[in-house]
């Protein structure tokens, strides 16, 4: 026995060694277009890069730092991501397992002429990996592994971009509700200067009515907010886990972000996507996929042995040892091998496709991100600069109105014009911010 099993565990030894040569390693390709992702975007090397930063360091707002950890705590999405990895990591395992041999016992006993007889025999089984199909399985579930966990990332990197999106949402709404309330008693004031001026016969009836007219609109816009502040409250605590409550903010004013931001160069930009990570793991998983389907028209080697104990009563019994060797080759299957074979080269053919369509997109992404941030900065100086001019507008013509030099229709179209600057200029602040976070999620942030 011993004379027949050294020649062959040679022999697999010699093919096993060999058979290395079959298969290589992923190695990622190059991308054409990569390096001019970000041709369009002008940037500064005094730059700081926003992709470095953790969710902490960029939202410094204590309160929206407490939300965002309780949504990540809290958040069912994440929760599930969580457990597709827990069921990834059981499957590499399992992969990794299948090295080692296959074990397993049997007992037998029964009574006939000779007595009670027995046997217990312990049986083993261990396929050679000689074609790679165990290499290549392990290796593309680790690749199935880290796609995962990428695209756990990628949850947790979009919660925490909505949950800070939200929140500066109802910073945005409580501060165009202010100055709607404050716009208000404004025209309160109005009311009663226009009623003094139509006593003193300065001006008119319809002077009053058009202020009141602009009261009541104003009024209507104050229940819009109210309404759309609590739906806004609402929607952000579902986010959380929580159920619809009044939620605890600072103010948008107070809000401060990095006066400079630089996306980096291409490749280190896109590292962090978690997307993009997930869609290369997509792609090496297939690539390790297609050898495994090459491997099944190569043989299948199985080495299998059984030991144990076999008597009667009364008898000592006697031990009985027994070990093959076993060799498949696949010669006709049906066309399985080749369908199987053509279905991971088409797969494999797709998650490439998909990788290179993720860059195109994270850079297009991260593109208009940097672009807004950059067109919502200059708007911002214009905004400042407009309300400026106008509450001097509005300041004149209120002193022309009572000395009789202006009409009540400049005073109402002033104090419109500066209304309507004032909620821009807060809508802008916010778009601002959240560009900001538009670019943190593109370039792959969200991280402790």
């Amino acid at each position: 026995m011993r004379k027949i099993l050294i020649p062959i565990i040679l022999l697999l030894t010699i093919v096993t060694m060999n058979s290395c040569a079959l298969y290589k390693d992923y190695e990622r390709q190059e991308i054409d277009f990569v390096d001019s992702l970000y041709n369009r975007i002008p940037t500064a090397d005094d730059y700081e890069s926003i992709a470095s930063l953790t969710w902490k360091e960029l939202f410094r707002d204590t309160l929206l730092q407490n939300l965002i950890e309780l949504g990540l705590e809290n958040n069912t999405d994440l929760e599930i991501a969580r457990l597709k990895v827990e069921q990834a990591e059981a499957t590499l395992k399992t992969s990794k397992l299948a090295f080692y041999p296959d074990v397993s016992f049997s007992a037998q006993a029964g009574v006939n002429q000779n007595g009670f007889n027995y046997s217990l025999t312990p049986t083993a089984s261990w396929e050679i990996d000689a074609f790679g199909r165990l290499h290549n399985t392990k290796k593309g579930a680790q690749a199935a592994l880290e796609a995962t966990k990428s695209y756990q990332q990628a949850v947790q990197t979009q919660l925490v971009a909505t949950i800070a999106d939200s929140y500066f949402t109802l910073l945005m709404l409580d501060e165009q509700l202010e100055i709607s309330k404050r716009t208000q008693k404004t025209w309160e004031e109005n009311i009663r200067t226009l009623e003094a001026l139509k006593r003193a016969g300065k001006t008119n009836e319809a002077a009053v009515l058009q202020a009141k007219a602009n009261k009541v609109n104003v009024e209507a816009s104050i229940l819009t907010l109210k309404k759309q502040i609590i739906e806004q409250e609402n929607s952000l605590s579902a986010l959380l886990g929580l159920v619809p409550q009044e939620l605890e903010r600072n103010e948008l004013s107070e809000q401060i972000f990095p006066d400079t931001l630089l996306m980096g160069l291409p490749l280190s930009s896109l590292v962090n996507r978690p997307d993009v990570r997930q869609a290369e793991y997509k792609l090496v998983e297939a690539f390790y996929a297609t050898n495994v389907a090459r491997s099944y028209f190569y043989p299948t080697i199985t080495l299998s042995g059984s030991g144990g104990w076999s008597g009667v009563s009364g008898n000592p019994g006697d031990w009985i040892f027994n070990a093959v060797g076993s060799l498949m080759q696949p010669i006709f299957n049906q066309g399985k091998n080749k369908a199987r074979m053509k279905i991971s080269e088409s797969q494999r053919q797709e998650a490439l496709l998909n990788f290179k369509q993720t860059l195109l997109d994270a850079g297009t992404e991260a593109n208009n991100a940097l672009i807004s941030w950059q067109t919502a900065r200059k708007r911002l100086d214009s905004d400042k600069l407009q309300i400026v001019y106008l509450k001097g507008a509005v300041l004149n013509t209120q002193l022309l109105m009572k000395n009789g030099q202006a009409d009540y229709l400049e005073v109402l179209t002033a104090q419109k014009n500066l209304l309507q600057a004032e909620l821009t200029e807060t809508n802008d602040r916010y778009l601002e911010i959240q560009s900001v976070i538009m670019l943190y999620h593109a370039l792959g942030g969200g991280l402790d």
